[in-house]
């Protein structure tokens, strides 16, 4: 991965490519770029924490979508409704899996308790690229994987992130109040809530730095630090234990996140050769891939498979690390496996699709289709599926099909002048009346609708 604030518009993250840029406003000095991340195995970690507090919250919890953030610091927010944006510091941070469930039960309470109504009408149906360009006051350049065109979305410029996402400190108690009830009735402990506010207490100073958003945007008192402490005094369930299966989760997580995202040699210090844990030999081969050593990196992720051989990680993993050293051939082997296993996984799917492309031979081209016409049902707006799609319609000569394609992918990546073209040019090639025509013509009208909205801005 380069360096974060470097001017680049394809960074290799997790196994997938870079979706979402930014680049933050306000001249400061230290400006950086982060991105928004995408990894299937994360994902599922993240949403079995968050399922059951949705649940008990009354909120369905496949409405609400989960993004992570490339950010070293401690932050989490909820924006343009029914989304939730994790750091990756706070994952790699958090001392436990509970520290991260507690997070999310806040969070949830400000979902639950109505708190985001000045954000609602704002971002509402807004791309996740135009929401975080609105409440982060950024510019957005959303790149769909590797030659993708860079799309820039100005949007927000002078909107400064306390506009949207600041909460009074009465709507932060409702909060914490919100949270312990939702973890009472999951029979689940509030002790990390009241552990990561005891972190966030000792970071008051960084407030006026700047590096503290989360206390920037979250008020925090010595009485919200009293009465969680008071609840777990008092809780029956302070002292339950999340299940095994969470902690099992929450270490793998670290290790892949500090893999991918700290330098390799420091991974490698910090999980030595004779640490024999599956987090540690999951970090290693992840840093001996980034420092191109393959075979040490197929090694280790041979060895974990070799002990969970139905593991879909582990196999999505060696496809990567094969796929991105030229092996194709086998990496197609290895998505093939993974996706056998994870069933109807997308971003599975659509890492395994990227290596039958790559290939070229007409018979995996279509196998490619297939695949990513499927990953594109359970994630329309993902713009890595479309762009590849829009190449896979291309090389079978359907060219209607491809232009559809890549008005999708355009019109993903906010790029809505581009989305207005290819849909016309689907349009002249599609049968009138057809799912596909009619599709065309649905992206023409709200890429222009879209215009509208810039132009009277």
């Amino acid at each position: 991965m380069k360096s974060s604030t470097m001017r680049t518009s394809k960074i290799r993250l997790l196994g997938v490519f870079l979706m979402i840029a930014m680049t933050a406003f306000g001249g400061s000095a230290e400006a950086a770029r982060i991105a928004l991340i995408r990894d299937a195995e994360i994902e599922n970690t993240i949403h079995s924490y968050a399922a059951p507090l949705f649940t008990a919250a009354g909120l369905d919890p496949s409405a609400v979508k989960i993004h992570l953030i490339n950010d070293n610091r401690l932050n989490a927010f909820v924006a343009g409704g029914m989304n939730l944006f994790i750091n990756t510091g706070l994952l790699i941070r958090a001392g436990s899996d509970n520290q991260i469930i507690g997070v999310i039960a806040h969070e949830t309470g400000h979902i639950a308790g109505g708190h985001l109504a000045r954000t609602d009408d704002a971002l509402r149906g807004a791309s996740v690229a135009a929401i975080l360009a609105t409440v982060l006051g950024a510019v957005v350049a959303a790149a769909g994987g590797a030659g993708g065109a860079t799309a820039v979305i100005a949007g927000g410029q002078g909107i400064a992130r306390q506009t949207f996402l600041s909460y009074s400190r009465t709507q932060e108690r409702s909060a914490d109040q919100f949270a312990v009830s939702v973890l009472d009735r999951t029979h689940q402990s509030a002790r990390g809530l009241w552990q990561f506010l005891e972190i966030l207490a000792q970071q008051d100073p960084l407030i006026s730095s700047g590096r503290s958003p989360y206390l920037g945007t979250h008020p925090l008192t010595a009485d919200r630090i009293k009465f969680i402490a008071n609840h777990v005094a008092n809780s029956p369930f302070s002292d339950t234990p999340e299940p095994p299966e969470f902690d099992i989760a929450f270490k793998r997580m670290q290790g892949k996140l500090r893999g991918f995202l700290q330098d390799p040699r420091r991974v490698l210090a910090a999980y030595s050769a004779s640490d024999t844990g599956v987090e540690a030999r999951y970090a290693r081969a992840i840093a001996h891939f980034r420092r191109a050593d393959l075979d040490a990196a197929l090694d280790g992720i041979d060895g974990l498979i070799d002990e969970q051989p139905d593991d879909i990680y582990f196999h999505e993993l060696k496809g990567q690390f094969l796929f991105e050293n030229g092996h194709i051939d086998e990496a197609v082997l290895a998505y093939r496996r993974a996706v056998a296993l994870g069933g109807t996984v997308p971003l599975i799917r659509i890492g395994l699709a990227k290596a039958l492309v790559e290939t070229n031979k007409p018979a995996a081209l279509v196998e490619a289709r297939t695949t990513l016409e499927a990953a594109v049902r359970q994630e329309p707006r993902n713009a890595s599926a479309w762009r590849l799609l829009s190449i896979v319609y291309g090389r079978a000569g359907d060219l209607g099909f491809s232009s559809l394609a890549s008005a999708e992918y355009a019109y993903a990546t906010g790029r809505t002048r581009d989305a207005i073209g290819f849909a016309k040019r689907a349009q002249d090639k599609l049968k009138f009346g057809t799912p596909g025509r009619l599709r065309a013509e649905d992206i023409e009208h709200a890429a222009k609708l879209a215009e509208k909205r810039k132009k009277d801005k």
